[in-house]
């Protein structure tokens, strides 16, 4: 727990209003370095929440948190707000790890985060929803919407500013504008910001704020700062913000590490009878001066060191990141077929596409934070004979389920889904863990779905898919592969294909992905220690199976055994369920995955697995007590969880 002398007095909001003005600066600074401090222990998102310790602050100065909602946009950037909501403590110190406090914004954790959110733009529509069921239930509260400029590139916010005029009079919006999502932010809504606070056409501060503001001291300097590059245009003859056209008072560009200069437009905003924006100004990873230098780098770190911002070392010798594999594999690939492109949403680093941004720029694409959009492009792309590879993390691609299936699968088109992060986040949680892919495609026609047990089988993979006259998906881990050498030339799978690693006359475990070493190791000890012998298959394919060697092992061993990265509800497990009961093969099975719920975020994998049933010994132990079942139990169909 932190000895600052300020931020210790702040046990809850109100404490705030008890400050000078040069305490609230040093609060700004002491918490800075509080947060500093933490994320250089465990990792996390450094930049996003420097950048918001003023606003964070003038918030809980002018409003009253937990009656007034506050409403922010992804979530990531809610430590500020948690130190000052009463989680000053250990907690805090173990942030994003076993026993810490989350990440991100969750209402388990304090009535203080009225929503929970962990993916981009989702702000907008709940704070809306919030504020017609206040309007519905005749309370007085406020409800703030706090969106980063990236989230407008989020079609969700544009539908919910489409209809926040006609839904309610009482609406505030902060546009925290720090022209970064993770990377840099892209597209034309990106240049309209810009030209908001550029263009002396635009700057707009309207005859009541200046009225409103007048009433405080040193008013007028607020009002020269909202108004600068004003100077004699007429009103008449400005243009409108695209705010104003849908109905939503747009007033800025304002300084948001100015507090006293926030709280003073956020009373404004109070009083106001029609729905306000205030575009503030801010820079991401403020008081961090090598987080000023890299903004993408910064936007989610792992741990550093606190005082010159260097990484942590990787161990020598570490395998490569599977991101970083698939990134080179494809430029390799697409400088040898002028067909293939990638695709990003906001994440070119993040998926390893930054390698092909740097050896083909032409044939990268960064959409911004728009997956649908990116899902549609690409079947647009493929139509017209390209070789689309869309690299979205498993829990983003969520968002383009439609388009996946209407646009892509209904029409059989060839792109190829690349989706790190299947399995877990784990310091990020259940917001961020892709346990829920295979379950949400499998029941789509036409749709080839993989998962690699190495590295170097995500290259064949890529190859397979992109040599596949069709969709296809491959679902890989977030972190480090297995360290097997890598082939230059990547040979395709054929689609379907199990691999069958071990022979074993007893019983068969078919396994996917990170449980393919899993399962080799369990057989190994079975052998040794109960004289079991179990045949290892590497399934590859959740859709299609490897029928014919579903077959033969339903035919000759006693039971069999299912190992996945995934929920078992709809799963791999699932799937071999419903193959073996169409074939009418009545042999017990035993599924091994994760459970029907939403797995927390921890310090590891490993500490995730352990706390869920998934850890070494007690798969061990399951597979063979139900070994043992199945072997008395009556030929019919048994399942095991």
């Amino acid at each position: 727990m932190s000895n600052s002398s300020v931020l210790s007095t702040i046990t809850d909001p109100k404490d705030l209003r008890n400050l000078s003005d040069e305490e609230i600066d040093t609060l700004a600074e002491e918490i800075r370095a509080r947060i500093i401090s933490a994320t250089s222990a465990n990792g996390g998102h450094v930049g996003p929440n420097l950048g918001v310790v003023e606003l964070t602050i003038a918030l809980h100065l002018a409003f009253d948190s937990p009656k007034d909602s506050f409403v922010w946009d992804v979530a990531h950037q809610g430590y500020v707000h948690k130190l000052l909501t009463g989680r000053n403590d250990e907690r805090f110190d173990k942030i994003r790890k076993t026993d810490g406090l989350s990440g991100f914004l969750t209402r388990e954790e304090s009535e203080h985060d009225s929503y929970g959110a962990g993916h981009a733009g989702t702000c907008l529509s709940a704070a809306l929803g919030m504020a017609v069921a206040r309007d519905l239930n005749g309370d007085d509260e406020h409800v703030v919407a706090i969106a980063g400029d990236a989230a407008f590139t989020c079609g969700i916010t544009l539908e919910a500013l489409n209809n926040i005029a006609e839904s309610t009079k009482r609406f505030i919006l902060v546009l925290n504008d720090n022209e970064w999502s993770i990377a840099k932010n892209v597209g034309a809504m990106a240049r309209y910001f810009n030209e908001l606070i550029t263009n002396p056409v635009y700057t707009r501060l309207h005859k009541d704020a200046e009225s409103f503001l007048n009433q405080f001291p040193g008013g007028r300097s607020l009002i020269r700062l909202a108004s600068k590059a004003k100077r004699d245009t007429k009103e008449l003859l400005a243009p409108s913000s695209i705010f104003e056209k849908l109905g939503i008072r747009y007033i800025g560009p304002i300084d948001g590490h100015d507090v006293k200069s926030l709280v003073h437009f956020f009373e404004f905003a109070k009083e106001s009878n029609e729905p306000v924006v205030l575009h503030l100004l801010t820079k991401k990873g403020k008081g961090f001066p090598v987080a000023l230098e890299e903004p993408e780098k910064w936007h989610g770190s792992g741990p550093f060191d606190p005082i010159n911002g260097l990484s942590n070392p990787t161990a020598p010798g570490s395998p490569p990141k599977y991101q970083d594999v698939f990134g080179k594999c494809l430029a390799r690939l697409a400088t040898a077929d002028t067909r293939i492109v990638g695709i990003t949403a906001a994440m070119p680093s993040g998926t390893g596409l930054d390698a092909l941004q740097q050896a083909i720029p032409d044939r990268f694409f960064d959409v911004g934070i728009a997956e649908e959009h990116a899902v549609l492009f690409a079947a647009g792309m493929a139509t017209k004979g390209m070789k689309p590879v869309c690299a979205i993390y498993s829990t983003f691609l969520q968002r383009a389920y439609d388009p996946i299936i209407h646009d892509v699968c209904l029409q059989k088109l060839p792109v190829l889904f690349c989706m790190d992060r299947a399995g877990l986040s784990p310091n990020d949680g259940p917001t961020h863990h892709g346990l829920f892919d295979i379950s949400y495609l499998r029941c789509v026609p036409s749709a080839v779905i993989m998962q690699p047990k190495d590295e170097d089988e995500l290259q064949d993979m890529m190859a397979t898919g992109l040599a596949h006259d069709g969709p296809s998906f491959v679902r890989y881990p977030r972190g480090s592969g297995e360290g097997v050498s890598l082939k230059e030339i990547p040979i395709p799978i054929p689609v379907g294909k199990a691999e069958l690693l071990r022979e074993g006359k007893d019983f068969a475990i078919w396994a996917l992905g990170p449980f393919v070493k899993e399962a080799l190791d369990i057989a190994a000890r079975l052998s040794i220690e109960e004289g079991l012998e179990a045949c290892v298959v590497n399934a590859r394919f959740a859709k299609p199976l490897d029928e014919k060697l579903l077959i033969k092992h339903a035919k000759t061993c006693e039971c069999l055994v299912t190992l996945e990265d995934h929920v078992l509800s709809g799963g791999f497990g699932s799937a071999v369920l419903e193959f073996l009961e169409s074939k009418e093969l009545h042999i017990p099975v035993t599924r091994i995955g994760w459970p029907d719920k939403f797995v927390d975020h921890a310090d590891s994998v490993s500490d995730l697995r352990e706390a869920n049933g998934l850890g070494k010994e007690e798969v061990y132990r399951k597979i063979l007590s139900r070994f043992k079942i199945g072997g008395q139990t009556e030929p019919a169909l048994a399942i095991y969880d």
